[in-house]
């Protein structure tokens, strides 16, 4: 009913009108080694990719969630109360110093519906994770109802990075691809 909500207000804010289900949630944060830093999740919506995270034993406080809608912000804050909620667009990524002070995180997992999003907003968002908040070896995860990486091969190119397909959840309504983008490797 949240994302329902959050699309009569903005409908080119919501990808879906139905929360991601858990088979996608696990492959997004299957990767993600908490070891190695503090986690991003930018467009949280309801927050099931959160909740996949913290069962997989990230602390609530290494991890920072930007929602553009202030109704599913405020819902996040109450439900997930140690991690860090941003009522934000996560194209202020690049304007904003690194979100964990000295630190940058070891992960982003992405819920945003890039292809939906206009081109220059996507680009301001990839490369303001890549440039200000992700470590050098830090991976984007991002998930599609497409067969093509969401992120425009000409980006990647001009970013220096690289996209992955990490695998497929066929169960999930719509089905989804979940794509690994990080810096080339030299």
């Amino acid at each position: 009913m949240d994302l329902l909500r959050a699309w009569l207000r903005d409908p080119r804010s919501v990808g879906a009108l139905a929360p991601s289900g858990p088979a996608l949630a696990r492959l997004m944060t299957a990767h993600v080694d908490q070891a190695h830093g503090p986690v991003i999740e930018l467009g949280p919506g309801t927050g099931v990719f959160t909740r996949a995270l913290l069962d997989r034993g990230l602390p609530g406080h290494r991890l920072v969630l930007v929602e553009t809608d202030q109704v599913l912000a405020s819902a996040l804050a109450h439900r997930y109360p140690l991690a860090r909620v941003l009522h934000m667009d996560a194209a202020e990524l690049g304007s904003a110093s690194s979100l964990f002070g000295n630190e940058r995180a070891c992960a982003v997992i992405s819920g945003l519906p890039l292809l939906s999003i206009p081109p220059d907003k996507v680009e301001a968002i990839i490369a303001g994770v890549f440039e200000r908040q992700l470590q050098q070896d830090g991976s984007l995860y991002q998930f599609t109802y497409g067969l093509r990486c969401p992120v425009p091969r000409a980006l990647r190119q001009r970013l220096g990075l690289e996209a992955e397909r990490i695998g497929g959840v066929w169960l999930n309504l719509p089905p989804a691809q979940v794509w690994r983008i990080r810096r080339r490797t030299r």
